[in-house]
């Protein structure tokens, strides 16, 4: 299913469409959404023009280049690019994001990010490295050079980060 701005505007009456929809829309420039439904199971690469937003399962890859969204009943175990990423549900692999990660409440993220920012709301789990970097884009920085780490260790500690809930 595909969101576009101008569907659905008046939709939800004269005060607009729902909070929920005005987010989706609000994340993308192009104001398209795809969503992977609740009772949906993707397995292999997802490559989305817009905005991508997951309620259901997917293992592989995810390339945006919009935002992506993973609503608090997904399930993910991927690697992830995009412009932005809010996690709300469960997810296991490495993010790269050209601004800002999100970990809302009640979300649990085992991997490694690569961003400008990084939001973790109380309630989330990040078990993990963050990997600060103005260039997130380029992805192609090790964990050695990190500007910043989750476990709050100095980037050259060979010591696992611990899990850290927030």
């Amino acid at each position: 299913m595909i969101w576009r701005r101008d569907e659905g505007e008046t939709a939800g009456g004269e005060h607009g469409p729902p909070a929920r929809e005005r987010k989706d829309r609000q994340m993308s420039d192009n104001g398209e959404v795809t969503i992977v439904g609740a009772g949906a199971r993707l397995e292999g690469n997802v490559v989305s023009a817009g905005s991508l937003r997951i309620d259901g399962q997917v293992k592989g890859q995810i390339n945006a280049d919009g935002d992506v969204t993973l609503s608090p009943q997904s399930q993910v175990e991927a690697d992830i690019r995009a412009q932005n990423v809010s996690v709300a549900g469960r997810f296991h692999g490495n993010i790269v994001v050209k601004d800002r990660a999100h970990l809302a409440k009640g979300g649990r993220i085992d991997g490694n990010i690569t961003s400008k920012t990084l939001v973790v709301e109380e309630g989330g789990v990040f078990h993990g490295q963050s990997i600060m970097d103005a260039g997130a884009s380029s992805g192609s920085r090790s964990s050695g050079q990190a500007g910043s780490s989750s476990t709050g260790t100095a980037p050259t500690d060979k010591k696992e980060p611990d899990q850290v809930k927030v």
